[in-house]
């Protein structure tokens, strides 16, 4: 870990400090796994969950319970304590576990913070109030407090100043399982043909943060979890962005959908839902069968000119 990783947290963040404190000890934990390989189990299709999941969540739960005891903790690998309470945290000891699982060195720690306070009622949002996702392989951490703005290793973090679709950078992500059932394949289509790129990492919490950082300019995808998104999304709301849902809605914890842009393609994204949402201004693309079709008559071409030379 770099010295400027380590020390570089802004002074007046009252939560971050001793979170990214956590998050670090967790992360270096992941790296000794990565590096050594564990053995993974199947839970589901292929949604891995590895010793690194449970472990990593057990080492967090202990540090939090330690430094901030009254704080509730609701984790993606079952621990659910004092949900009660005023702040709860939202816990994702390993996200990326797919990647992690196949040595591909794309995940994160990503602990996110809501203020929920006396009188909230069960079924809403509190207020998310801070955020710490660490990324062990590349010993980068982006931080953020609500009103306190975010920082990616200290340093200011905000959300580029791309304007229009066609030259953004986008990211999306697809569940482990059940992809059958999820409509994203067209969405990432026709975003293709729209944007400058797509990409698709597999770690929802760093498509986040990088479009927090300026590195994406959007982000899109359904039916994640408040694990996932919680620290995110106040990360891209501190660093100048904007966060919704498909049709431009408040974001809901709870929500089926997330769209995080950097605020000035936003609209241009919510009209481009609402045209799939009801079919209109598609752009086909052709079939495997067609591009074989075409594939052949411009071989046939080529050869029907070679022997005319």
């Amino acid at each position: 870990m770099t010295n400027t990783a380590k020390d570089a947290i802004q002074s007046d963040f009252v939560f971050v400090p001793r979170t990214a404190e956590i998050a670090r000890e967790a992360g270096a934990r992941l790296r000794e796994y990565f590096i050594a390989g564990v053995e993974t189990e199947y839970k589901g299709d292929v949604d891995l969950v590895t010793v690194a999941d449970r472990t990593v969540e057990k080492l967090i739960r202990g540090r939090l319970g330690e430094v901030f005891p009254e704080h509730g903790i609701y984790g993606e690998e079952g621990t659910r304590e004092r949900l009660d309470s005023e702040y709860r945290w939202y816990v994702d000891p390993l996200d990326g576990t797919t990647n992690f699982a196949h040595g591909f060195p794309q995940f994160c720690v990503s602990l996110g913070l809501e203020h929920r306070p006396a009188g909230t009622r069960p079924d809403a949002d509190g207020t998310l109030v801070a955020g710490v996702i660490y990324d062990p392989m590349r010993d980068e951490l982006f931080a953020a407090e609500r009103g306190r703005g975010a920082q990616v290793n200290g340093k200011p973090a905000r959300v580029s100043r791309v304007g229009e679709l066609a030259e953004a950078l986008l990211a999306t992500g697809f569940p482990s399982r059940k992809r059958h059932a999820s409509p994203n394949i067209h969405f990432y289509q026709e975003f293709t043909l729209r944007s400058h790129g797509v990409r698709r990492a597999g770690s929802a919490a760093l498509d986040l943060a990088y479009v927090a950082c300026g590195r994406m300019d959007g982000f899109w995808e359904f039916n994640l979890n408040p694990w996932d998104t919680a620290a995110g999304i106040l990360l891209v709301e501190e660093a100048g962005g904007r966060v919704t849902d498909f049709a431009g809605a408040h974001y809901r914890l709870a929500s089926d959908e997330i769209l995080a842009s950097n605020g000035l393609i936003h609209a241009e994204l919510i009209g481009f839902f609402r045209d799939m949402f009801a079919g209109r201004n598609l752009s086909p693309i052709p079939t495997a069968q067609e591009f074989a079709r075409d594939r052949e008559r411009g071989k046939k071409g080529t050869r029907e000119q070679g022997s005319g030379a």
